[in-house]
């Protein structure tokens, strides 16, 4: 069953260049980021443990993390996320625009 916002999530954008966009979002209770698409593959990095209600295709999902894990996905996924617990969740989400201009750094 599709979910209700009770409130939006809040993105504070950390960087966006020609290579990346790295944003935080920082979701109350019951928050949630809206219907959106991905114009770029992306990761996802928890700040805070996490219960995220996530709907893709008219299917709610829920999902558990912990502080620090992460997740990937592909561009052009329409979907909205929204934070199923009871206490703030927050995560970092990098962009890639451009993989082939991300440095890799010699060892």
């Amino acid at each position: 069953m599709p979910f209700k916002c009770t409130e939006p999530a809040v993105p504070t954008v950390q960087q966006d260049d020609k290579t990346v966009r790295i944003t935080r979002w920082d979701f109350a209770p019951g928050a949630a980021t809206g219907w959106h698409t991905h114009g770029f593959p992306y990761f996802v990095v928890l700040l805070t443990d996490a219960v995220m209600k996530i709907e893709i295709g008219g299917e709610v999902s829920e999902v558990r993390l912990k502080a620090g894990q992460c997740y990937q996905r592909p561009a052009g996924v329409e979907h909205d996320v929204m934070n199923g617990g009871d206490q703030p969740l927050a995560f970092v989400e990098i962009e890639i625009k451009q993989p082939d201009q991300l440095v890799q750094l010699k060892s």
